[in-house]
């Protein structure tokens, strides 16, 4: 029932001014997002180039095999809904505990990356906070986030703000550079 109620509340929720801020960047250069959020907020909103670090809310798997998996139309898992494995299906999100197959794809990402902007993280859960240490390469580097400043990240730009607000500033900032 959890999941069922957060993946309810997902579907009712709208992307906000910082999603589509990374929508108009990706117009201009190559955008990857990489999100922990299980939600389709970045695709709802134009984006194309998503890794769901932590999976997707709107999609069901097998509990026996986790390679077999569904998108869902409607907001429910019920006990007793089964893949053609006659497995009981759950959500296709990574729970406490289990491994993040996302990981190695989000690291080779990082790596390639010239500009890193992270947001929405306090950078202090891993193994995802991790992933900042591939981008060595990234030439400029942004931590958006209300408390950028007490999260001291020495080789970030803090910009102490929301998404909805940060984002959109950072990107017309980037776009008029």
């Amino acid at each position: 029932e959890f999941y069922n109620m957060r993946r309810k509340q997902a579907m009712e929720a709208s992307p906000n001014a910082g999603h589509y801020a990374l929508v108009a960047l990706e117009q201009r250069f190559d955008v990857s997002i990489i999100t922990q959020n299980i939600d389709d907020l970045h695709e709802r909103a134009g984006s194309t180039s998503v890794l769901h670090l932590h999976g997707k809310i709107r999609e069901a798997r097998s509990c026996m095999d986790e390679n077999l998996i569904y998108p869902l139309e409607h907001w429910e898992i019920k006990m007793g809904q089964l893949c053609e494995k006659n497995s009981q299906l759950r959500p296709n999100v990574v729970w406490f505990g289990e491994m993040v197959p996302m990981i190695e794809p989000a690291a080779e990402i990082m790596s390639t990356a010239d500009v890193l902007i992270v947001t929405g993280t306090s950078l202090q859960v891993y193994p995802a906070a991790g992933l900042v240490d591939f981008a060595g390469g990234a030439r400029q580097r942004y931590l958006v986030d209300p408390a950028a400043q007490e999260l001291g990240r020495s080789r970030f730009t803090p910009i102490s703000k929301a998404a909805s607000v940060g984002l959109p500033e950072l990107v017309a900032q980037l776009l008029a550079d």
